[in-house]
């Protein structure tokens, strides 16, 4: 594994983990949440899932 494809996946880890716990956050306080915060909230979960899915086809491409 390359140094790229080492860091590739370390920084797909970590935003892996940062969904997860942004998806709990909006799920569990958005309810609670003023509603222009929770809009935001789901804004960013949706922001990091497309970034998440673009770093895991990078991480699957050979480099």
């Amino acid at each position: 594994m390359s140094k790229a494809q080492m860091e590739l996946a370390t920084i797909t880890s970590t935003m892996s983990d940062l969904a997860t716990r942004l998806t709990a956050l909006v799920e569990s306080e958005g309810q609670a949440l003023p509603t222009e915060v929770y809009s935001e909230l789901v804004g960013a979960e949706r922001t990091i899932g497309a970034l998440l899915r673009r770093l895991n086809r990078l991480a699957n491409r050979p480099l």
